[in-house]
């Protein structure tokens, strides 16, 4: 909603900060457009309920992870998840991670069923940290990597889903569609889904609950 006292009040506001905006504009000089939006966003920012005057923006590239918590991850594809998984474990190589490919090795036309497992038992073994699993819409392998015990795979396609998966779900292994997100997204998903830590307390007693219910059936079936 549009609050006319308000409007008038960062008229005024912006007004100000383009008079005082800097040597050129008091010599006379037009400012350039870039300098004007820059102006414009200040103002608006300052302006902004509950917001700092300035908010300053960080370039720091994404925090480091501690590795002695993640220190190996299992991965593997289909065909269709092929090209992805290759970006994504040559990412975790870059910084510093092991990584063990479990395949597939090209394009050629295979079952995803057969991948999904090779990294679910390489979690369930204790033999990795965690895995990756790539096809073409993450579903089919997140299904396959559930049914090994110990394992809880989560298909993530956003930020918000990744941290949520293993923050309140204790994810151990994740899966990606390769044809509904891009690789600048994948890559975005797989760094904030391993910088994210389990959570403790009613995080961890629901996921106690998980791992109950799968133990029953264990039994049942034994």
């Amino acid at each position: 909603m549009i609050v006319p006292g308000r409007t008038i009040g960062v008229r005024i506001h912006l007004v100000s900060r383009i008079a005082s905006a800097g040597p050129a504009l008091v010599s006379g000089s037009m400012p350039s457009e870039a300098e004007i939006r820059e102006v414009v966003r200040r103002v608006v920012s300052g302006m902004a309920p509950g917001s700092p005057t300035e908010t300053p923006v960080s370039e720091a590239s994404s925090p480091s992870v501690d590795h002695a918590e993640i220190a190996s991850i299992a991965i593997g594809s289909d065909h269709g998840g092929f090209s992805l998984k290759e970006r994504i474990g040559f990412r975790l190589k870059e910084r510093g991670y092991t990584v063990i490919d479990c395949g597939t090795d090209s394009t050629e036309s295979v079952d995803y069923p057969d991948f999904a497992l090779a990294v679910a038992q390489k979690v369930a073994s204790g033999e990795v940290s965690c895995g990756i699993v790539v096809d073409g819409a993450g579903i089919g392998s997140a299904m396959v990597a559930n049914k090994v015990p110990g394992v809880r795979a989560a298909l993530c396609y956003d930020i918000s889903s990744a941290r949520n998966s293993r923050e309140h779900n204790h994810a151990n292994v994740l899966t990606l569609g390769a044809g509904l997100i891009g690789p600048a997204l994948a890559l975005q998903i797989t760094e904030t889904w391993l910088e994210t830590p389990w959570g403790p307390g009613r995080h961890a007693g629901r996921v106690d609950k998980i791992t109950a219910i799968e133990r029953q059936y264990l039994r049942s079936e034994a």
